[in-house]
C-alpha cells in the first residue's frame, strides 16, 4: 500500500469551488422554472412571439417574486431542511417586496442567512423543552424570527442591495457600452476547465441576464458562459487531430455536448493539453463580439448549454445571429485549437506509442488512484474491508456528466452482477449512507473537504465516456464485495 500525504482540501480551487457549488445549487433546481418564465417572455412580452397584454401579466410577478422566493428557500433548504427553506423564503419575501430591481441575488443571501440563523436558535432550545411543548415552541420560533428577519429585510437589507445590484448592474451596461463583454471569455473558459461553470453561469449570469430581459426583451449575458459552440469546436479538432483515447472518444463527446449540452465531458480535453483552451477563449471571444455587434441575446437561460436549448430560448428575429454565434464559436475554436494540436502532433504521437509500449509490459493500472482521508490507494492496493452496495457519482451540479456516468457504471454492474445502487448527485450533497465516491479529478479536493474523517474510499474519473474507467470501477467493487 503506498502512502502519500494528501492534497490540501483548504486549496484556493477547492474553495472557489465551494463557494461555486454553494451558489449554483441554489439556482440548478429551480432552472425549469426559469426555462418556463423565458418562454413566457418569448411569447407574450411586447417583443415576443405572440405579443399578450393580458398573459403577459404573467411575466412580471414570476421574475419579481416567485423567483428570488424559490431561490431562498432552496438556499435555505440545503442549509437546515424545511424550516430552513421556510425561513429563507420569508426573508427573501422582505428584500422582494418594494425592490425596483429583480432580487435574485437577494434570494441567494438572505435565504442562507435565514436558515443559519433558524438552526443557530434551534440549537438553542434544544433539549430544553418540556415534552409536549415542541411543537409550540418550533411553530413560534420561526415565527419570531421571521418576523424579525422579513422587517429587518425589508427595511434596512433590501435599501443595501438595490444599491449594490445597480451597480453590479451599471457595470454589465458599462461593458456593453463599450463593447468589452467579449473580454470576460479571458475568465469564463479557463473558470469553466475549473469545473465553475455552474457559479458563473448560475451565479452570475442568470441574475443579470433575466434582469435585462424586462428592458430589452433579451440579454446576451445568458451566452457569455452556456455557447457551446466553443467547446464543440475544442472536440472536432480533438477528433481530428488529437491522438491515443483523446481522438477516440472526442467525437462521442462532441455529440453530447451539441445535443445535450453536457460541458463537464469537453473540459478534460483542455486539461490533457492545456494550450487548447486558447481555442475555447478566441471562439467565445468571437461569437461574444458578433453578438454584441448585432444585437445577439436570448429570452431565458440556456441551460444545459445544448444548440437545441439555444433555439427554444432564442426571440423572434434572433435566429439567424444566435445561430452565427454559435457556427462563428465551433469554428475559431476548431482553428485555434487544430493549430495546436497540429503543432505537437508528432511528438503526442510518439509519447502516445511510448506509452502504449510501456503499458503491454507492465501494469495497465498505473496512474488509477483512489483517495482515502489521510492517505491515496492505488488500484492494485489490498481492498478496504468494506462492503460496496451504494455507490455515488458526484459532480458540480449533479444533473450533467455525474447522470451520465451514473447510467454507464449502472449498466456494467448489471452485466457483472453487481448487487450495488448507483446514484448521482451534486458534491454538496453526498449522502451519509456512500460506501463508494466517484468523481472527476478537478472536484477531489473539495469531496476530500466534504468527507474529511469519513473512511469513505474516493475514486477519480478523467473522462466520463471512457469504457476503462467504469471497468476499474467494477474490479474495484468487486475486489471489495469478494472479502
Amino acid at each position: 500500500m503506498e502512502f502519500q500525504q494528501p492534497a490540501n482540501a483548504n486549496s484556493w480551487r477547492a474553495k472557489i469551488q465551494r463557494m461555486g457549488g454553494f451558489l449554483s445549487s441554489m439556482v440548478m433546481p429551480n432552472i425549469g422554472i426559469f426555462i418556463a418564465w423565458g418562454l413566457m417572455a418569448a411569447f407574450f412580452i411586447p417583443t415576443g412571439w405572440t405579443p399578450n397584454e393580458h398573459l403577459n401579466e404573467l411575466v412580471p410577478p414570476i421574475l419579481n417574486y416567485l423567483l428570488p422566493i424559490l431561490i431562498g428557500y432552496t438556499g435555505g433548504y440545503n442549509v437546515y431542511g424545511k424550516r430552513g427553506g421556510a425561513i429563507g423564503a420569508l426573508a427573501t419575501m422582505g428584500v422582494v417586496v418594494g425592490a425596483d430591481i429583480t432580487m435574485l441575488i437577494g434570494g441567494m443571501i438572505m435565504g442562507p442567512i435565514g436558515a443559519i440563523l433558524m438552526k443557530k436558535i434551534d440549537g438553542l432550545f434544544k433539549g430544553k423543552v418540556k415534552p409536549g411543548l415542541e411543537m409550540l415552541v418550533d411553530n413560534f420560533s420561526l415565527g419570531f424570527l421571521g418576523f424579525a428577519i422579513a422587517l429587518i429585510g425589508f427595511v434596512a437589507v433590501e435599501p443595501i442591495f438595490a444599491v449594490i445590484l445597480s451597480f453590479i448592474s451599471g457595470g454589465v451596461d458599462w461593458l456593453m457600452a463599450r463593447n468589452l463583454i467579449p473580454l470576460t471569455s479571458i475568465f469564463v473558459q479557463p473558470a469553466q476547465v475549473l469545473f465553475l461553470n455552474n457559479a458563473v453561469n448560475h451565479g452570475i449570469m442568470i441574475p443579470l441576464g433575466t434582469q435585462q430581459v424586462l428592458e430589452t426583451g433579451k440579454s446576451l449575458l445568458f451566452l457569455v458562459e452556456a455557447n457551446g459552440g466553443a467547446w464543440v469546436g475544442l472536440l472536432i479538432a480533438f477528433s481530428m487531430f488529437g491522438t491515443g483515447m483523446a481522438k477516440k472518444s472526442a467525437p462521442a463527446c462532441m455529440l453530447i455536448q451539441f445535443l445535450g449540452g453536457i460541458g463537464e465531458v469537453a473540459f478534460p480535453y483542455a486539461m490533457i493539453k492545456p494550450i487548447t483552451i486558447l481555442g475555447p477563449i478566441a471562439g467565445n471571444m468571437a461569437a461574444l463580439a458578433i453578438g454584441q455587434m448585432f444585437g445577439g441575446g436570448t429570452v431565458g437561460a440556456v441551460s444545459p448549454g445544448s444548440f437545441l436549448a439555444l433555439l427554444m430560448m432564442t426571440p423572434r428575429g434572433n435566429f439567424i445571429i444566435n445561430i452565427a454565434m454559435y457556427a462563428v464559436a465551433v469554428l475559431v475554436s476548431f482553428v485555434v485549437g487544430a493549430f495546436f494540436l497540429k503543432l505537437s502532433f508528432k511528438k503526442d504521437q510518439a509519447a502516445q506509442e511510448e506509452l502504449s509500449l510501456e503499458g503491454a509490459g507492465g501494469s495497465t493500472a498505473e496512474g488509477f488512484e483512489s483517495a482515502m482521508p489521510e492517505l491515496i490507494v492505488t488500484e492494485n492496493a489490498a481492498p478496504t474491508g468494506k462492503m460496496i452496495k451504494n455507490v455515488i457519482i458526484a459532480c458540480d451540479a449533479g444533473m450533467g456528466s455525474s447522470a451520465m456516468g451514473a447510467s454507464m457504471l449502472s449498466t456494467k454492474a448489471r452485466k457483472n452482477m453487481l448487487e450495488v445502487t448507483v446514484k448521482n448527485v451534486s458534491v454538496d450533497n453526498i449522502p451519509e449512507n456512500a460506501d463508494l465516491i466517484i468523481t472527476n479529478e478537478i472536484l477531489l479536493e473539495r469531496v476530500k473537504s466534504l468527507t474529511s474523517g469519513k473512511q469513505i474510499p474516493i475514486l477519480t474519473i478523467k473522462n466520463f465516456l471512457d469504457n476503462s474507467e467504469y471497468d476499474r470501477f467494477i474490479k474495484f467493487i468487486k475486489e471489495n464485495n469478494e472479502e
